[in-house]
Formats: C-alpha cells, sequence, structure tokens
C-alpha cells in the first residue's frame, strides 16, 4: 500500500495528499540515529572551563626552602598542584577538541530515518505554503500554534524566507533552520517539523 503524506495549510488543516518517498518508510535504526546524535552535539560542544598548569599560574620562580637540611619535603615552586594556588594536573583546557567525525553517507541515511519516525508518530508536517508573516512575531506564533499546538518546533525556511525567520526568531521552543542545514540532530531534538512543500520536494529530490 502507497503511504501519503498529509499537506497542511497555515490554518493547521489537512489540505491534500502527496505520495511519501520510500525513505519515509525505513526501519528505525536507533543504534546509527544515537550514534550520530552523539557526534553531532559533540560537533556542536563549545569548550569554555578552562584550568592552568603551574608553568601558567603567576608567581612560583623561587625555590621555597633548600632542598636539603630543613626536614621538610622537598619542593621547587609554590604553584606546584600540590600547594594552594598551584596549578591544576589534567584539568579542563579550552583548547580541547570534542568534535567527532562522521562520514557523509551515515549522515544522510540517519538524517533519513529521523525523519521517518517523525513521519511515523505524525510529527512530520508539510504546509502547502507559510502564510505570509511579514517579520511578525505575533503571526508566526498563530501559525505555529494552529500547526504544532506550540510545542517544541523545528521550522525548515528557505533562502527567501527571512521574513519567517525574523518572526519565529523570538518565539520560545521554535528554532528556524535553512533547509540546507537540517541534520539529525535537529530532528531529534524537537517535537515537531515544519517546512514548506516547496522545500520538502527539493530536500527529498536530492
Amino acid at each position: 500500500m502507497v503511504q501519503q503524506i498529509k499537506i497542511y495549510n497555515s490554518d493547521g488543516n489537512v489540505s491534500g495528499e502527496i505520495e511519501a518517498p520510500e525513505f519515509l518508510l525505513k526501519k528505525w535504526n536507533a543504534a546509527l540515529a544515537h550514534q550520530v546524535f552523539k557526534a553531532l552535539a559533540a560537533n556542536q560542544r563549545q569548550p569554555i572551563a578552562h584550568t592552568k598548569t603551574r608553568g601558567e599560574v603567576s608567581g612560583g620562580g623561587k625555590k621555597p626552602w633548600r632542598q636539603k637540611g630543613t626536614g621538610r619535603a622537598r619542593q621547587g615552586s609554590i604553584r606546584s598542584p600540590l600547594w594552594r594556588h598551584g596549578g591544576v594536573t589534567f584539568g579542563p583546557r579550552s583548547t580541547t577538541d570534542y568534535s567527532q567525525k562522521v562520514n557523509k553517507k551515515m549522515l544522510r541515511q540517519a538524517l533519513q530515518e529521523a525523519l521517518a519516525k517523525k513521519f511515523s508518530l505524525g510529527e512530520l508536517k508539510v504546509v502547502k505554503a507559510f502564510s505570509e508573516t511579514n517579520g511578525k512575531t505575533k503571526n508566526a506564533a498563530g501559525m505555529i500554534k494552529n500547526l504544532t499546538g506550540g510545542k517544541s518546533t523545528l521550522l525548515l525556511i528557505s533562502e527567501n524566507g527571512q521574513n519567517l525567520k525574523r518572526a519565529a526568531s523570538n518565539l520560545e521552543g521554535v528554532k528556524a533552520l535553512p533547509a540546507r542545514d537540517l541534520n539529525a540532530y535537529e530532528v531529534l531534538n524537537h517535537k515537531y517539523v515544519l517546512m514548506d512543500q516547496k522545500t520538502w520536494e527539493k530536500f527529498y529530490a536530492q
């Protein structure tokens, strides 16, 4: 039986149907989706925490006391990690690279399976055409609420959708993303995925 994907209007009502492409019927591969999701999340990670080593802490140039004869343990610097206010051993560094490499085939397969998962749950919605918002957040909020009930939404926009992007930028739980940047991480990180019919046809024709 041929599966159909519903086409909605901006009021949230079904206005038609089109044949669903084969990849929307793919079996869910949780292991692949998890691997790609974690890798893409790691690639977005920006290292902030930064500790100084003993060589970066100011002071400590002079040996605290002579090597022998004091009865105390030998010390070479008061900035040793053993000392208070000294350097930190194996602490977090802002130069740490958390990125992971994922090949293009895996990225594309994971994206298709993520969209297939959303389709099976009724959380992938294709809109005939987004209504003109004129850059107004109120207009965008009303349209998205009609389609998703105001839940977490990934809104895919075309190259000419700057007004819609500006209108949606202030909405909590809504992320406007250029269609060319779509990936499995963003799909799985939101409850609903919205795109207009032209963007959808351009995407699955690739």
